[in-house]
C-alpha cells in the first residue's frame, strides 16, 4: 500500500464552523460542500457540519448523496434546475433550488404539480456569471411569487466578484447595488461568501455562505486561514522511500532542470500529479520532512517527488513528509503553484487514502 494519505481533521471542521458563527452572529450559516466537500469527501465532511443550518451543493446529485446519509438540514442546489424531470427529483428530496435564469422560470411555468418548491432568487450585481439583472429583481420576484409551484417564502442573494480584497469599491458597488434591488422585497438576503464574510460585515444578511473558510483555508492574498482564526482541515502526507547521493553538477528529474549546486543527498518521497500533487510546483516549494522545512528539487513527476535534504541531514527512508495541511500552509503551496489552495485540495485523485481524525 502507497504511504500517500490525506488525514481530514474532523474537529478543525467543526472548528472553522463555530468560527464562522463568531464572525457573522447574527446570520444563519449555509455550508457550501460542493466538489465532495472541497476535496474533504462530502459525507464527511456533511457529518462533521451538522451543526450547520444548511448545505450548499453544485448539482442535484450532490443533494442525493446528502439526502441518502442523512443529513436533514436544508440543501440549496446553486444552480437550480437545468431541465423540467429535475423539479420532480427536487421536490421528492427536498431541496431548495437557485433561480438564475429565464429558462428556469419557464421550466417553473410549465410545471402541473402542486406542491411549491422552497427558491432562492439570484441577482447578478457584478460578477456576471448567473443572476438577473438587478433592475429585473421586482418584477422576477412577482412572477416567481405568483406561480402556484413556487413556495411564496423567497429568499434573496448575490454573489461577490472579488470580496477577497477587502479594500475593493466592486465590492461595495454590488453591496448598494443589491440593497437598492430587492429594497422592500420579502426574502430573507444572502450576500457573502467565505472572503465576504471576512472583510466585509456589512454583507452578512440572515445568511452567509461559507466554502473554503471550513476548510481552513484563504484566498485573500498574502494570507492563510490561520490569520483569521481557521485551521486547516487536510493535511496530505506521504513518506519518504529512497534517499540518495547526487554529486555537483548532476541534474535531477525529467527534462534535467534542476542541477545539484554540491554534493548533495536527494529524498524522493512516494507523491506525484497522479495523487493531485500539481505538477507546476515550482523548485523551493516547501514540504516538511519528519517535522523539518525541506524543498522540492526536479520536476513532479506522477508518482513521485524530489526533495533537497540538506536541511535535514538526519532523515531515513521511512521519514514522514507533509506536503500541506498541519505545519505547512495549503496556501504556501498553491502560490508556488501558480492557483489557490481550493484547487488543491479539490484534485486530490481517487487513489490517494483518506483517513479521518478527530482532531
Amino acid at each position: 500500500m502507497r504511504a500517500t494519505c490525506a488525514t481530514i481533521h474532523l474537529g478543525a471542521l467543526r472548528e472553522n464552523l463555530r468560527r464562522v458563527r463568531e464572525l457573522a452572529p447574527g446570520a444563519k450559516v449555509m455550508a457550501v460542500v460542493k466538489a465532495d466537500g472541497y476535496g474533504h469527501g462530502l459525507e464527511r465532511v456533511a457529518r462533521a457540519l451538522e451543526g450547520a443550518d444548511a448545505f450548499g451543493v453544485a448539482s442535484i446529485a450532490d443533494g442525493q448523496r446528502l439526502r441518502a446519509a442523512g443529513a436533514s438540514q436544508r440543501v440549496v442546489v446553486l444552480s437550480g434546475p437545468d431541465e423540467a424531470g429535475d423539479l420532480a427529483e427536487l421536490r421528492r428530496l427536498k431541496l431548495d433550488a437557485v433561480i438564475h435564469h429565464e429558462t428556469q422560470i419557464e421550466l417553473l411555468a410549465a410545471d402541473a404539480d402542486p406542491r411549491p418548491l422552497r427558491v432562492w432568487l439570484k441577482l447578478d450585481t457584478g460578477m456576471h456569471r448567473l443572476g438577473f439583472a438587478p433592475e429585473r429583481a421586482r418584477d422576477v420576484h412577482a412572477r416567481l411569487r405568483a406561480l402556484p409551484s413556487v413556495d411564496r417564502d423567497i429568499s434573496l442573494m448575490t454573489h461577490f466578484a472579488n470580496s477577497d480584497v477587502f479594500d475593493d469599491a466592486l465590492t461595495t458597488h454590488q453591496i448598494e447595488r443589491f440593497e437598492r434591488s430587492v429594497s422592500g422585497l420579502d426574502g430573507e438576503r444572502s450576500l457573502s461568501n467565505s472572503a465576504g464574510i471576512l472583510g466585509w460585515p456589512e454583507a452578512q444578511g440572515q445568511w452567509v455562505r461559507a466554502g473554503g473558510a471550513l476548510y481552513g483555508i484563504s484566498v485573500v492574498a498574502g494570507k492563510i486561514g490561520a490569520d483569521f482564526g481557521f485551521r486547516p482541515a487536510m493535511t496530505l502526507s506521504t513518506r519518504l522511500i529512497a534517499i540518495n547521493r547526487v554529486r555537483r553538477g548532476e541534474r535531477v528529474g525529467y527534462a534535467a532542470t534542476w542541477e545539484a549546486p554540491e554534493d548533495m543527498a536527494v529524498g524522493v518521497a512516494a507523491i506525484g500529479y497522479g495523487d493531485g500533487y500539481p505538477r507546476h510546483a515550482d523548485f523551493g516549494t516547501p514540504v516538511l520532512v519528519a517535522g523539518t522545512r525541506a524543498s522540492l528539487i526536479g520536476r513532479v513527476s506522477m508518482d513521485l517527488v524530489t526533495v533537497d535534504l540538506r536541511e535535514v541531514p538526519s532523515a531515513k527512508i521511512g521519514d514522514p513528509v507533509v506536503l500541506w495541511g498541519r505545519g505547512l500552509a495549503v496556501e504556501e503551496i498553491a502560490e508556488h503553484a501558480d492557483t489557490i489552495g481550493y484547487e488543491l485540495t479539490c484534485g486530490v485523485t481517487r487513489r490517494v487514502r483518506f483517513v479521518e481524525d478527530e482532531s
